[in-house]
């Protein structure tokens, strides 16, 4: 008969996106010592160090990706939809702001590597897959297709946009403004008509 568990691993997970978050390097024996476990918690749990930081990052990915899903569902118009989606990072920090910080602060792949097990492996592509129906059913309801020069739009406005206008200060009200009428202006040109199927 297995040992019954005695951390709570969501805690130990909840430790790590905080340190994540924070500019220090994140080690075994760091979030150890912050979480207030053996390290060899983290190995039996885990796997690795690099296991671990990839199911916090994935568990923010899909915490996220529910939340900027529901907003867009909510919208009132295609239009909406994007500027609600852009803005997700921003009601995410609200109730989220460790994983919201990290989201925007490190690249999945940079934080835990390449060599990961299988299965997490296919947990992170399936995140992956999910942004990009996201971003291909936001095209399609502006414009009627989910081409790559459409979905290149709506990837300005729901990636490489809020990714710059939140890295100084993610919960600024200005600073989301600025956001929504930026995605607003960007989608008042369409995208090119070359290569379209």
């Amino acid at each position: 008969m297995p040992r019954p568990r005695v951390h709570d691993l969501d805690a130990l997970l909840d430790v790590a996106e905080r340190l994540v978050a924070s500019p220090s390097e994140v080690t075994v024996r760091g979030l150890a010592a912050a979480a207030g476990v053996p390290n060899g918690t983290i190995y039996h749990a885990f796997g690795s160090l690099s296991a671990l930081l990839a199911r916090v990052w994935l568990r923010a990915a899909t915490a996220f990706l529910d939340l900027q899903t529901s907003l867009v569902d909510q919208a009132a118009s295609p239009v909406d939809a994007v500027v609600a989606a852009a803005d997700a990072p921003a009601a995410f920090a609200l109730v989220r702001p460790d994983g919201a910080r990290m989201l925007l602060k490190v690249r999945g792949d940079r934080l835990f590597g390449p060599e990961l097990p299988g299965d997490l492996a296919d947990e992170l592509h399936a995140v992956d897959k999910r942004l990009v129906a996201l971003l291909v059913r936001l095209a399609r309801q502006l414009w009627d297709r989910g081409d790559g020069l459409a979905v290149d739009v709506i990837t300005t406005c729901v990636v490489d946009l809020p990714t710059a206008f939140f890295r100084r200060d993610i919960t600024d009200p200005l600073v989301r403004e600025r956001l929504a009428a930026a995605v607003r202006a960007v989608l008042t040109v369409p995208p090119r008509e070359k290569d379209r199927p």
